[in-house]
């Protein structure tokens, strides 16, 4: 059963920068396809950059140059690195793993899908622009 924990999260001003951390249990990292997604309450979970286990990317087109996903396979640890932060970009962030190759295209054309088809999910971690 794999674990996945998010930190990194905070408030931060418009203009600002943060780092996303999501330590996996097991050898998780590089071999999953990996995402980042985010979610506000009342609203549904949306995603924000996926990552495959060969290191390819995709990212929505609302995060597109301002945010970068990266993995480190011998640390088990997925990055997401904001900057140019947004108040949009206000949510919880969520990491998943273990994800059908084509929800990076969902990720990549802002299609929305419960679940986004993620064997695993994290607890999320709060970030606040304001």
């Amino acid at each position: 059963h794999v674990q996945l924990v998010e930190s990194g999260g905070g408030s931060v001003q418009v203009g600002g920068s943060l780092r996303l951390s999501c330590v996996a249990s097991d050898d998780t990292i590089g071999r999953y396809c990996m995402g980042w997604f985010r979610q506000i309450p009342d609203k549904e979970r949306e995603g924000v950059a996926g990552i495959e286990s060969d290191g390819s990317t995709s990212y929505a087109d609302s995060v597109k140059g301002r945010f970068t996903v990266s993995q480190d396979s011998a640390k088990n640890i997925l990055y997401l690195q904001m900057n140019s932060l947004k108040p949009e970009d206000t949510a919880m962030y969520y990491c998943a793993a273990d994800l059908p190759r084509r929800a990076l295209g969902w990720v990549r054309l802002g299609v929305k899908i419960p679940g986004y088809g993620a064997t695993y999910w994290g607890q999320g971690t709060q970030v606040t622009v304001s």
